[in-house]
């Protein structure tokens, strides 16, 4: 069984495109004993169109490694990802349950898939560790099964039981800058050009594919290649602020400075002060950004799995004000410290729960951010019984903390 709201990319993208039903807000699904971040429960199995390949060969990056802005202004210091996680017994535990011998991160809830988000979070988590044969390994898988479009994007999903097990060659543009982040830290860390090059390809084929320059409300990111714009929908373009990688829009200038990504997070933080919904000010998954932004038609209108990254990323870049992480304290403040909740912007209703425990990590962290607080004891405690997505999330968090909030650290 599935939860109430899916991650919902196969759909979602089926949908925009015409070809499977969207989600109507009424719909309701049986819940599962625990709240996983689940897939569609029926996936398209007709492909994707998408456009024309370009042809055009990317040249490596001419730029030098320099400190990039964090959205404040230009020539900021950012900190250093590479060995923040040091030899922690988390990353440990994350590598011997989700990361394969050959370099799979299986994603645990879902029929043991795999996708490009979850390729980049393994990539990342790697560096932080300082673990370089297992970030070889999974970069090593990536590029062998989800590079498999005719640009330098990946596919987004991969399904062992399936043959091909990539039946989909949508991207997702959250996984692809994942991995150009990824494989810019790791360029940075351990000297690497390749690293560099490939960082380099994918970032220039987002910019090219999937960042819109010239929108009103200033350069908007399109979730996926196919599905997402104007032409594709009728209250189009839609963006996904749980795609605004904040902090990988600080690194990305280091291998393609050509792309505005600092206007990436202006525009991101303007989008979020706008898609304040409801009672709970809460934005939802899916917004329209035809006029003033909006939820989009054909999905329910939730703070859900996808949405509860928008202040991880926001406090891992330390971008925003204190009002920006106001909401979600303020949510995470009035629940029990043990669930997070899906909540129904319309009534400010909590349709679901979140209830393993690496969900409440991101708790810890934005009371952190907003105003200083103490992370618990356990913040950094990593259940060997939890699935693939709260334990990235926690982990994930427990990065952030160290690279930008230590003193809010219990040692």
């Amino acid at each position: 069984m599935k939860p109430l709201v899916h991650r919902v990319r196969g759909l979602v993208m089926a949908a925009a495109l015409g070809l499977a039903p969207s989600i109507a807000p009424a719909q309701t699904t049986p819940k599962p004993a625990q709240a996983q971040k689940a897939e569609p429960a029926d996936e398209p199995t007709r492909e994707m169109s998408r456009p024309a390949p370009t042809g055009t060969a990317v040249p490596p990056s001419t730029a030098l490694p320099s400190a990039p802005g964090d959205g404040s202004g230009p020539a900021t210091t950012v900190p250093v990802l590479a060995g923040a996680l040091g030899d922690s017994p988390g990353w440990r535990t994350y590598r011997a349950r989700f990361v394969t011998a050959a370099g799979r991160v299986v994603d645990t809830a879902n029929g043991s898939i795999s996708h490009s988000e979850g390729q980049g979070y393994g990539m990342l988590l790697a560096v932080a560790a300082d673990d370089r044969a297992t970030f070889e390994r999974i970069w090593g898988w990536t590029r062998a099964n989800l590079m498999v479009r005719s640009d330098a994007l990946l596919a987004w999903r991969w399904a062992p039981d399936q043959r091909p097990a990539v039946s989909d060659l949508n991207d997702a543009t959250d996984g692809d800058l994942l991995v150009a982040w990824a494989l810019t830290e790791a360029a940075e860390a351990w000297g690497e050009g390749a690293y560099r090059t490939a960082a380099r390809r994918i970032a220039v084929e987002v910019g090219r594919k999937a960042m819109l320059f010239k929108d009103p409300h200033g350069t908007l990111l399109l979730p996926a290649v196919a599905g997402f714009s104007a032409a594709d929908r009728p209250d189009g373009p839609l963006v996904n602020l749980s795609y605004w990688v904040f902090p990988a829009f600080q690194r990305l200038g280091l291998v393609a400075p050509e792309y505005d990504w600092q206007g990436l997070i202006r525009s991101g933080i303007d989008i979020l002060r706008q898609a304040r919904f409801g009672p709970s000010r809460l934005p939802t998954e899916w917004i329209s950004m035809k006029a003033e932004p909006r939820p989009a038609d054909g999905f329910p209108a939730l703070f859900s799995y996808n949405a509860i990254r928008v202040p991880l990323y926001l406090a891992w870049a330390g971008v925003g004000r204190p009002e920006d992480y106001a909401p979600f304290a303020t949510l995470w403040n009035s629940t029990d410290v043990d669930r997070l909740p899906i909540v129904d912007t319309r009534d400010g209703r909590a349709v679901e729960w979140l209830t393993e425990r690496g969900y409440a990590a991101l708790a810890s962290l934005v009371a952190c951010a907003a105003d200083g607080r103490a992370v618990p004891a356990d913040f950094e405690t990593v259940r060997d019984t939890e699935n693939y997505y709260p334990t990235t999330v926690q982990l994930l968090s427990m990065v952030a903390v160290r690279m930008r909030y230590a003193s809010c650290l219990k040692r």
